[in-house]
């Protein structure tokens, strides 16, 4: 009309596909279709928790079995090595700890344990401090403690200085504290000596005597010493 005409729009081809509207989806109301998802098959854990606690169980009893067998095994070796043959190490401690320590010496009895070679069982007397001294001094005689001990416990350092005073030699090894317990320290002093009368301690039997030194500060005898109020030095 006039100046202008209209653009004609172009017609379409009969198998072009038909043109989707720009800025619409295919919706349903407001909202996208989307496709659910399948839920995922979790795999339950108990099953596992179980065969591994039975797997747990099991090594649990084959371990027992094998500590038991090694330590049974230990012990018939020990007692064949004794041949029924075993040396006294001789203890004269104080009354205060005469318990704890008879504990333990039935405990070291009873494993058989070798030194050296050589099995040992442990004799423990109770005898007051002040008994003791005189005694190993020479104010009074051997036999009222039963002759030279191999090793001593008073219920503190003040005794062992004094036989240190009196009786140097008598010193087999340096005193070592089992215990405390205001005031007491309870120290460990091994003898050794032939000048008071008796026999000479062999070199066997102080060894003897220090490794049951040693052995009453493992657990189970510092559980005892606790029992009767006595502290681990």
């Amino acid at each position: 009309m006039g100046r202008h005409t209209l653009a004609e729009e172009p017609v379409p081809h009969p198998l072009d596909p038909p043109k989707r509207q720009q800025g619409r989806s295919e919706t349903t109301g407001s909202h996208r279709i989307v496709a659910a998802k399948a839920p995922r098959r979790r795999i339950a854990g108990w099953p596992i928790a179980c065969a591994g606690l039975v797997v747990l169980v099991a090594l649990g009893v084959f371990g027992w079995n094998w500590a038991d067998s090694v330590l049974n095994n230990r012990a018939e070796a020990q007692a064949a090595s004794c041949g029924g043959n075993r040396t006294t190490v001789r203890l004269v401690v104080t009354p205060q700890i005469a318990k704890p320590v008879e504990a333990a010496a039935s405990r070291w009895d009873a494993d058989l344990t070798p030194v050296h070679g050589a099995c040992f069982q442990v004799d423990v007397t109770t005898k007051p401090s002040s008994v003791v001294l005189d005694a190993l001094t020479g104010k009074t005689d051997l036999s009222t403690i039963g002759g030279l001990p191999d090793g001593w416990i008073p219920e503190s350092s003040y005794w062992v200085t004094q036989l240190t005073n009196a009786k140097p030699e008598l010193i087999g090894s340096p005193a070592m504290p089992i215990g405390s317990g205001p005031p007491a320290d309870y120290p460990f002093v091994g003898l050794a000596a032939a000048s008071v009368g008796d026999t000479a301690t062999d070199e066997n039997q102080q060894r003897a005597t220090q490794s049951f030194r040693a052995f009453l500060k493992e657990p189970a005898q510092l559980a005892d010493f606790a029992a009767a109020g006595i502290r681990a030095a």
